[in-house]
């Protein structure tokens, strides 16, 4: 007698072709101990049947468990659960108490933090106004596939199994140096430039090498955070310093700082940026007070209204700046690739950090980038991006000036995001589950304030995955909200 072929099910949510998703539920039932050897599988037309899929599919999915001895076929008599399967284990699994004082144990807590959160299902919902999201209508994934290809190509074995350790891949330093880091005014050797997982790791790095219990951090409030999650973790001491329209003002920073970590080009999360002669005035003080800074370079690829500021660093004569930079944002927020730009004291101490965490990021990525980036894919996309950003940015204008929607804070440059105040009576997060409810999916701001009593009516609106059609009416919506008493 044959497995009913009602025990199989495909979720709505599984991922691959119709065919591996069959296959991966045979081979799931047979390691789990569901299936055993010998029992008879339906029939591939009764099963894609059951399933609404074509006999072919099922077909192809059988010869596949076929080959991989999952199953194996009896002439006419059909497939059946082969012998040679791999078998589940045969000891059984003992109850476990967990009887560990884990508050005890723990030596040190990271969670807790107020953090940013989105639903993982976001694209889901209708308008969603989240930040840093790729919308796959303007990402190039064929070329991006072609690319990942050629990594894989017998040319770039050595890349793909190289343990980078001690460096990074050649080819994506050569680009770094040679175009991403001309475009910003800076110019670096290869030994002061290290790849890291991102923006973020850049930055967790950058602390633990920089600062101890002793020493004193300054950062924005508002700030990025993440950030003041990594400041706080490291134990150090931290100041905040409440931004302006012009972004961190220098006067503001305590005396005995020793690190300031500042995002100039866009500030996170006002998108204001720091004028040319703040800018000077912040080096001046790095020197005279003889502190370092670590530049965010955050968001400078998404300059459209008019070409970005000269970065920190390339105003920097002494090198107490630290440059941080990042592929994610612009190309998917998956990619986790960014760079740090420094000494090469300080970037050999920051690469020996690195090698005893993760060692270094995924050589195949790095290759992929790599030829991404070189081909003119890279430069193609931002293009794009730019072009969309544009326009969705002049549709949020006209609706938020047709709603009565107050803008605290907006990119000069470009950006792809509004930092927005509400009446001082509204709370945005009581405000965001409301909307959720609508489909709507904004951010809040609170968590982007150092302070204990942070304000409550700020929040957010990015615009890099919301269609064109969908931003009247999604702001629309957030308005009723926004003006309930």
């Amino acid at each position: 007698m044959a497995i009913p072929e009602e025990t199989f099910f495909l979720p709505p949510d599984a991922e691959g072709t119709l065919q591996k998703q069959i296959q991966q539920l045979v081979a799931e039932a047979i390691l789990s101990g569901r299936f055993r050897p010998g029992e008879k599988m339906p029939s591939s037309r009764k099963l894609a049947k059951h399933l609404s899929v074509s006999r072919i599919t099922v077909t192809l999915a059988y010869t596949e468990l076929l080959a991989d001895d999952y199953l194996t076929s009896l002439g006419r008599s059909g497939y059946y659960i082969s012998k040679n399967a791999p078998q589940p284990p045969k000891f059984a699994i003992t109850p476990r108490e967990d009887k560990v004082d884990w508050n005890r144990a723990i030596g040190q807590k990271f969670s807790g933090g107020v953090s940013l959160t989105k639903p993982q299902d976001w694209g889901k919902y209708k308008y969603p106004f989240i930040y840093g999201q790729a919308d796959e209508t303007l990402f190039d994934r064929s070329n991006w596939r072609l690319c990942a290809l050629q990594a894989l190509g017998s040319k770039d074995y050595d890349a793909l199994t190289s343990d980078y350790f001690d460096r990074d891949d050649p080819k994506l330093i050569e680009f770094i140096l040679r175009h991403t880091l001309p475009r910003r005014g800076i110019k670096a050797d290869p030994d002061e430039v290290l790849v890291t997982m991102g923006a973020q790791n850049a930055l967790w790095l950058s602390a633990n090498v920089l600062l101890n219990q002793r020493r004193t951090a300054a950062l924005e409030n508002p700030c990025y955070p993440s950030l003041r999650d990594i400041l706080t973790q490291s134990r150090c001491q931290v100041a905040s310093v409440e931004v302006d329209s012009s972004g961190l003002p220098p006067d503001a920073l305590p005396a005995d700082v020793d690190v300031v970590f500042t995002t100039p080009s866009h500030q996170c999360p006002t998108a204001t940026t720091m004028p040319l002669e703040r800018r000077q005035a912040l080096l001046q003080q790095a020197s005279e007070k003889d502190f370092l800074i670590v530049e965010d370079d955050y968001e400078f690829e998404m300059s459209f209204l008019k070409a970005p500021s000269p970065a920190l660093k390339s105003l920097d004569r002494e090198g107490r700046v630290i440059y941080v930079g990042s592929f994610s944002k612009s190309l998917f927020p998956g990619l986790r690739l960014g760079y740090l730009v420094g000494s090469k004291h300080f970037i050999r101490e920051a690469r020996a950090l690195r090698s005893t965490v993760l060692r270094h990021p995924p050589g195949h990525i790095q290759r992929t980038a790599a030829y991404f980036l070189s081909l003119g894919h890279y430069d193609a996309l931002i293009r794009r991006m730019g072009t969309a950003f544009h326009e969705r940015r002049l549709a949020m204008e006209d609706a938020f000036l047709q709603h009565g929607l107050a803008v605290a804070g907006q990119g000069a440059f470009g950006g792809s995001s509004f930092w927005m105040r509400a009446s001082a009576r509204v709370d945005t997060e009581e405000v965001a589950e409301r909307l959720r409810g609508k489909g709507v999916l904004i951010e809040p701001g609170r968590p982007f304030f150092t302070t204990e009593e942070a304000p409550k009516n700020y929040y957010r609106l990015a615009y890099s995955s919301l269609r064109m059609d969908k931003i009247a009416d999604g702001v629309a919506l957030i308005a009723s909200e926004m003006h309930e008493p």
